[in-house]
């Protein structure tokens, strides 16, 4: 799985946006964002697909970001985790 090539995150624009909106969060580079010092989310393509890595706890997780449902329900995971 490789990280996410500008044609990719052109696909995910619309989600980066979002993302972008959420308090506490800083993009370091298009689509790498950290929240304090930390590395926070980054995005992987795939064959299966594309993918956020999110850092929730001490490693990171990975979820599915390909349709408009599974974007959504990132998001929201994004905004209760960042609002703990």
């Amino acid at each position: 799985m490789r990280h996410a090539r500008p044609a990719a995150l052109d696909e995910l624009e619309p989600l980066l946006a979002q993302i972008r909106a959420l308090r506490g969060l800083t993009e370091k580079a298009r689509g790498v964002f950290y929240r304090k010092s930390k590395a926070f989310l980054h995005f992987h393509e795939d064959p299966a697909g594309l993918f956020a890595d999110v850092r929730l706890s001490a490693d990171f997780d990975r979820f599915r970001v390909q349709t408009a449902e599974e974007q959504a329900a990132l998001v929201g995971l994004l905004s209760r985790h960042l609002n703990d």
